[in-house]
């Protein structure tokens, strides 16, 4: 069997709304087009979502919080009839310097060596420059989204040396995109 594309999805500001540190189910809310979007591509990429979640680190929530919040999100898109098949998070600070926060690699090797992965033509979605940096670090095509904290982030590429792919306003117009390559 040919290699797998993904979709690797930050998860706050991305399918999510960005609401500092999300843990609290009755925070909880999807963004425009995530449920449309992720149907339309379902057929052709595994999801996955990979997360910096340092609220953790910080101690401002706990690990089983972050769980029940994203089991919480991960239900939902179920209902929806989409599977996210795995879910990894980074809990630590970004002065911790550990091997799994991104734009390090180290979770799109793991996704990689268990399901086969043709990372040339996987995208990164995310709203954040290391999310850009983490997708191509790995050989992925990425999105920033202007989402979440993205807008505050647009002036940062140059100054980075990074440049994503492609730029969307919203998670629908993404997908839109990455139908292009189909």
């Amino acid at each position: 069997m040919g290699k797998k594309k993904a979709i690797i999805l930050d998860r706050d500001g991305t399918l999510i709304e960005d609401k500092n540190y999300a843990y609290k189910i009755e925070d909880f809310e999807l963004l425009p087009g995530v449920i449309e979007g992720l149907k339309l591509l379902q057929n052709e990429f595994l999801f996955f979502i990979v997360t910096n979640q340092s609220g953790i680190g910080r101690g401002y929530y706990t690990v089983e919080d972050f769980h029940r919040f994203n089991n919480h999100l991960i239900k939902i898109l179920k209902n929806e009839n989409i599977d996210i098949i795995k879910t990894y998070f980074c809990p630590h600070l970004r002065e911790d310097d550990c091997e799994c926060r991104k734009p390090k690699t180290k979770f799109i090797d793991i996704i990689n060596d268990e399901f086969n992965i043709d990372l040339n033509r996987s995208f990164v979605v995310g709203d954040h420059p290391s999310d850009i940096e983490f997708g191509m670090n790995a050989g992925c095509k990425t999105i920033f989204l202007t989402t979440g904290h993205g807008y505050k982030h647009l002036d940062e590429f140059e100054s980075l040396g990074i440049k994503p792919t492609i730029i969307c306003d919203n998670f629908l117009e993404a997908v839109k995109e990455i139908m292009k390559y189909l």
